[in-house]
């Protein structure tokens, strides 16, 4: 994912990394219709459990 696109996404932000503040990507998951929509957002998602509720939501 390139930067322009990470923006057009709102998911670029600025994060603090070992105490220094850094522009970096929050863990998103977007579902996307057939016809190209945004059904579903998942903000800052954690691996653990994702993809069960992820599967959920299809």
């Amino acid at each position: 994912m390139d930067k322009q696109t990470a923006k057009a996404y709102g998911v670029l932000k600025e994060k603090n990394m070992y105490g220094n503040k850094v522009l970096g990507i929050e863990r998103t998951t977007f579902l996307i219709g057939g016809n190209g929509t945004i059904e579903k957002i998942f903000n800052k998602v954690k691996p653990q459990g994702h993809a069960e509720e992820v599967l959920s939501a299809l």
